[in-house]
């Protein structure tokens, strides 16, 4: 079973929705135990830095979060649950983030000739190898919604990035934790792959084998 973290963040059903069409069994919760007995949880969100954290805090899920990742768990962030896993945001300066992974995140350069926030869809590069992008082509394309950006600390952890007037580390993967600053949920195809990638993530954070006989293959 695969738990939905829900603190109030747009875009939750969205990632319900294309979880089940995978065939997995998922559940939006915010319960304790069910977080914690999951097989993998997911972060997702739709809004603003210091509002998300805010609502992590309140519902005491921050350290519910942060267990979960220490046990070992499969966990995957989505867009602001990516933002969320660093240490700041020029967003919301003043309030840190759960801190588990080290960067910061910066405000998109607004040069005037690209729009902010950027919401469309970007090709990716993959840096390093990472477990959400077996059986994807380099340069595949993904749908993203943001105005702020990752600069991760460690660039070995950067599995995809892309260019929207700077370089974006669209993703990380590190140990049993995983994050996009995209939508897999809302690009097509090639991210229910990625889902299905994250889906296959097991005991440990060690990957099965991929079926190459699967309807997404």
């Amino acid at each position: 079973m695969t738990a939905i973290i829900d603190y109030d963040a747009g875009n939750i059903k969205s990632v319900e929705k294309a979880l089940k069409a995978l065939g997995e069994d998922a559940v939006i919760t915010r319960d304790k135990e069910t977080l914690l007995k999951a097989d993998r949880v997911i972060l997702p969100g739709v809004g603003a830095f210091g509002d998300a954290m805010e609502k992590l805090n309140a519902y005491g899920l921050a350290e519910i979060i942060r267990e979960i990742v220490k046990r070992g768990t499969p966990f995957l962030g989505i867009c602001l649950g990516l933002q969320l896993l660093f240490e700041r945001s020029d967003e919301s300066g003043e309030i840190p983030g759960l801190g588990i992974l080290k960067g910061e995140i910066f405000r998109i350069p607004d040069s005037g000739d690209l729009k902010i926030p950027h919401i469309g869809w970007n090709s990716l590069r993959f840096p390093n190898s990472g477990r959400l992008f077996a059986g994807i082509e380099e340069n595949s394309y993904v749908y993203f919604v943001h105005s702020y950006y990752l600069k991760a600390a460690e660039e070995g952890i950067v599995t995809a990035a892309t260019e929207y007037g700077t370089l974006i580390h669209a993703s990380v993967e590190k140990d049993n934790l995983f994050a996009c600053q995209f939508h897999p949920e809302k690009s097509s195809g090639v991210g229910l792959r990625i889902l299905q990638n994250f889906l296959a993530v097991g005991n440990g954070g060690k990957c099965h084998a991929y079926q190459k006989d699967h309807p997404l293959s």
